[in-house]
């Protein structure tokens, strides 16, 4: 019998599961590195496969240069997939020249646990409206 729970003891620690917790610091860190700028760092909580799509969009945009995103707001997180994916809804405003209207825009993002970290997989909305289909 203790065997049994020694072996299924080791078993759960081996597995990796989702924390929660640990989500919101990598959307905080996300939006931020967008509000100021900073896409290199933003580009890394984008999923492997689809940052240097991600980076070259920026790039060919000049969002470095043209894109404000003068502000944001989380409003909700929805935890699906057995706690394995967030959705997570914000508001973002923001200009990109030419134009200097502002938008404003609800932007629906998916984060994905993997490899015990959350990164960003998807996203719909916003100033990188299909960077991230």
């Amino acid at each position: 019998m203790l065997l049994i729970l020694t072996l299924g003891g080791a078993c759960a620690h081996t597995q990796k599961k989702s924390d929660p917790e640990s989500l919101r610091p990598v959307v905080e860190n996300f939006h931020k590195r967008v509000r100021w700028k900073d896409y290199r760092v933003a580009a890394q909580y984008v999923v492997p496969e689809r940052r240097k799509d991600f980076e070259r969009t920026l790039r060919e945009r000049k969002d470095e240069r043209d894109l404000d995103v003068t502000d944001y707001e989380i409003e909700a997180v929805q935890f699906v997939e057995e706690g394995t994916r967030a959705i997570v809804t914000s508001r973002f405003e923001w200009t990109r020249l030419p134009s200097v209207t502002q938008q404003k825009e609800t932007v629906t993002s998916e984060f994905i646990y993997r490899d015990g970290v959350w990164m960003l997989e998807k996203q719909q909305g916003g100033p990188f409206d299909g960077d991230l289909p």
